[in-house]
């Protein structure tokens, strides 16, 4: 999966910077971040993790705001899909035909070449709404119910077989790492 995903990725990771002047202008860490992910031959996935940390950050800092968790999420994937990452759209089920055709037009996006620039009276629309809502989306207890909500969804095999694809990229130390830290969680829930 990891090296189907980099060779799809190896064009569009040099556009990243091409379209970092007309979206909604992901910040130039964000953008190195997924370009280094992309190196490390981690997934697309992980990639546009990247962009959905910047934009908790921005929620945070209070640049704008977010309806639900769930948006913000939605937010930083857009991001990442026009941004040139490879992260395909929702197969059908998985998400709404409205949804999985915004984020086909994403993904075309930011496969393609297109120099087409973004309008700016839409930008400016949808930055004044953003302004006008709250920023507990980006809270740690919202995020903790949103990641628990997202994984009670998901079968025990589904999570068993992405654990063990991620623990492929993490390395000995990242492994070790990772084993202490489930350790210390499986300590701190038996003394409860």
């Amino acid at each position: 999966m990891c090296t189907t995903a980099c060779a799809r990725l190896g064009g569009s990771l040099s556009r990243l910077s091409l379209y970092a002047g007309r979206i909604d202008m992901p910040e130039k860490e964000t953008l190195e971040r997924a370009r280094e992910d992309a190196r490390e031959g981690k997934s697309p996935s992980t990639q546009a993790g990247e962009f959905v940390r910047e934009e908790m950050h921005h929620i945070r800092e209070g640049k704008h705001g977010a309806r639900s968790t769930k948006q913000a999420i939605a937010i930083g994937l857009s991001k990442a899909r026009r941004s040139g990452v490879g992260l395909k759209p929702p197969r059908k089920g998985k998400a709404s035909a409205r949804t999985r055709k915004r984020a086909q037009r994403d993904y075309s996006r930011g496969q393609s070449h297109s120099r087409r620039g973004k309008s700016s009276r839409r930008s400016r629309a949808t930055s004044r709404a953003l302004k006008r809502e709250g920023r507990s989306a980006a809270s740690r207890s919202s995020l903790s119910r949103q990641a628990r909500s997202a994984a009670r969804k998901r079968s025990s095999t589904d999570r068993h077989r992405s654990a063990k694809r991620a623990s492929q990229t993490k390395g000995r130390t990242g492994r070790s790492q990772a084993a202490r830290k489930a350790a210390r969680t499986r300590r701190s829930r038996a003394s409860r």
